[in-house]
């Protein structure tokens, strides 16, 4: 197949956008301003000219990758519908991640109201069936709801945005998930 047919560029086009919204991924999380466009190029293996051709801005790129994070946070509750032992789990994971991607989160909630409750429940709809079935099966509390949910995301957020240091949000934020999860999840 020779390099400058249509499909070989889809393909490479394709691959530059997965390493694009990789490296933006990593370079966005983080809770530094800086020259990101640069670095995320640079990270992605590619120039600044293909990066600009798939995304002309910092707002189209954050849009891209927060789509690009959910679909891997879907994918991964896809995996744990079918556990509903599971859902501590998997819930524990989503919630620490959102502490490493506070960088990220703060970029986004910079959108507005609209855009931010799109993107929110999305979040909440991929927790659906495993919540609902670990409810079921008496691993949650039995009055546990998707707006509950909503607040438990809130709640990590504010410990997160209430602590300067990045590591010391992360302590707080790791204790306020223990904490909350305790509060969500029946006893063995």
């Amino acid at each position: 197949m020779i390099y400058g047919t249509p499909t070989a560029r889809r393909r490479d086009a394709q691959r530059n956008r997965a390493a694009i919204l990789k490296a933006a991924s990593a370079v966005l999380a983080r809770d530094e301003p800086g020259a990101l466009m640069p670095e995320i190029a640079r990270r992605a293996g590619i120039g600044q000219a293909t990066l600009y051709r798939h995304f002309p801005d910092r707002t189209a790129l954050t849009v891209a990758v927060i789509a690009y994070q959910l679909e891997i946070l879907e994918a991964r509750v896809n995996t744990h519908s079918t556990h509903p032992a599971g859902f501590r789990d998997l819930l524990r994971e989503v919630l620490h991640s959102q502490i490493e991607m506070r960088g990220l989160i703060r970029l986004a909630r910079r959108f507005d109201v609209g855009t931010q409750q799109r993107y929110m429940r999305r979040l909440i709809a991929a927790f659906a069936t495993p919540m609902r079935q670990a409810r079921e099966h008496g691993h949650v509390r039995a009055d546990l709801t998707p707006a509950d949910l909503t607040l438990l995301f809130t709640m990590v957020q504010s410990v997160v945005e209430a602590t300067g240091d990045a590591t010391a949000a992360r302590t707080a934020a790791d204790r306020a998930v223990s904490l909350m999860l305790d509060g969500v999840f029946l006893p063995d």
